[in-house]
């Protein structure tokens, strides 16, 4: 190696460490964990084991003995050594504690009631509702949403409630509650078992196809042509105006887009005096909501194409322009004949990387529709981002949503090797035949 060709790489070094740091590493682990069952329950190292009302009804599906479940949820008050050592751990009175001890010791009660009303029969009992509650708490003996960390501490909390589980219902106990993450294929197993995983996809083709055919190559090579035969003063005007979405803040975009679909907004305002009952016209229907959501997408799409198409027709040499036109060919004949032709790699580029840029968007149809109504204008990216990253309960499934975007990942290079293959990409890097 040269001492050109070194200096050269220890120019790209830089270049390289970003592109794997940021490009690179965040792919890999999107796969990793598309494997996994990560969440906010789960820890990125070891795990605990907790039952919880959610691991209960899993257990139920999987037809562990019912006994065993109405057991493991119930919730007992037990007087012995260590809740008592508790009740004095937590300021409740000696001598309360001490005649607790006296009149229950080595007893169970059967619920908080039960207890309660226990408490109550003491000399020593407390006076308000709220300290015989929070006396009555000091002994409650139950394993739900408590954490341990081996599987022998679990099973010795089972036998102090009482609790007998079968060997085979105790695994699947185990496997249940373990709150740290594990390997496996549930995520696509879940994803595809869904029902809504396949409206999903659905609106997801139909969001790309229609915005990208409509606007972002359509109307953008239509906006190009257009301006392409008009004054430069003119054109430039045209295309200022049209690039105005898409450098607009998306928050500010969206939110003039639903003042003109409100209730009280301007559609509403001007339609009013005509009879037109008031509506909110971007919610109002899932038709209504998807022509807004390709609408407000596709004038911002439509910009980038524009923009990329009128470069390469100002690039066409104008002596073929002014020889058709001396073959006296009309302005449909040029388009035809000379600038469609000459833009099939500026067409295939617009359509692979808008392709993909629809495919990931989300931002847009979030701050307009949120994926309503309903989930009627969900779209992959978006239900990846709100399964893996936003949720009302505050519970993220990572591993179910990285699992999403590793199909949207697939998706993408399935269809650019489609476009490669329908634009015959070999013939457009090929060498011109002068040089051969």
């Amino acid at each position: 190696m040269t001492e050109s060709q070194k200096l050269g790489l220890l120019f790209l070094a830089p270049a390289a460490i970003i592109v794997i740091t940021f490009f690179l590493v965040p792919v890999v682990l999107t796969g990793v964990f598309a494997f996994t069952n990560m969440s906010t329950a789960t820890g990125i190292t070891s795990g605990t084991y907790m039952v919880t009302p959610s691991v209960l009804r899993e257990l139920k599906a999987e037809g562990v003995d019912e006994a065993t479940i109405d057991a493991l949820s119930t919730v007992s008050y037990t007087v012995n050594d260590a809740t008592l050592a508790s009740a004095r751990a937590a300021g409740v009175a000696e001598a309360t504690v001490n005649e607790i001890a006296d009149r229950y010791a080595g007893q169970t009660f059967d619920g908080r009631r039960a207890f309660e009303r226990a408490l109550k029969k003491l000399r020593t009992a407390p006076r308000s509702t709220r300290l015989l509650k929070s006396v009555a708490a000091q002994f409650e003996s139950n394993i739900l949403n408590r954490p341990f960390d081996t599987p022998d501490e679990l099973s010795l909390a089972l036998e102090e409630i009482g609790v007998s589980a079968a060997p085979d219902d105790f695994e699947r106990l185990v496997d249940a509650s373990y709150t740290g993450w594990t390997f496996s294929a549930d995520n696509f197993r879940r994803m595809f078992a869904s029902s809504g995983t396949l409206r999903i996809l659905i609106n997801t083709l139909l969001f790309v196809f229609f915005t990208l055919i409509l606007f972002n190559t359509g109307f953008a090579l239509v906006l190009a042509i257009t301006t392409h035969y008009l004054p430069s003063r003119q054109a430039s005007l045209i295309r200022m105006i049209w690039f105005l979405p898409r450098i607009t803040p998306p928050v500010l975009y969206v939110l003039l887009w639903k003042w003109l679909a409100w209730d009280t907004g301007f559609l509403s305002t001007i339609l009013a005096p005509l009879g037109v009952e008031s509506r909110n016209w971007m919610l109002d229907t899932p038709l209504n909501a998807w022509t807004f959501i390709i609408l407000l997408s596709g004038f911002v799409g439509a910009s980038f194409g524009m923009i990329l198409f009128s470069s390469a027709i100002g690039a066409i040499p104008k002596s073929l322009f002014w020889a058709s036109e001396v073959d006296g060919a009309s302005r449909w004949l040029q388009v035809r004949r000379i600038i469609l032709p000459l833009l099939r790699w500026p067409i295939l580029f617009v359509t692979s990387y808008q392709t993909l840029s629809l495919l990931t968007t989300f931002e847009l149809i979030f701050l307009a529709t949120n994926g309503g109504p309903g989930t009627s204008t969900q779209t992959w990216s978006l239900a990846a981002y709100q399964t893996a990253l936003w949720s009302y309960s505050g519970n993220y499934q990572y591993g179910l949503g990285a699992a999403l975007a590793l199909v949207l990942v697939i998706i993408g290079i399935i269809l650019s090797l489609l476009y490669l293959r329908l634009f015959n990409f070999k013939s457009l890097v090929a060498r011109p035949r002068i040089e051969t």
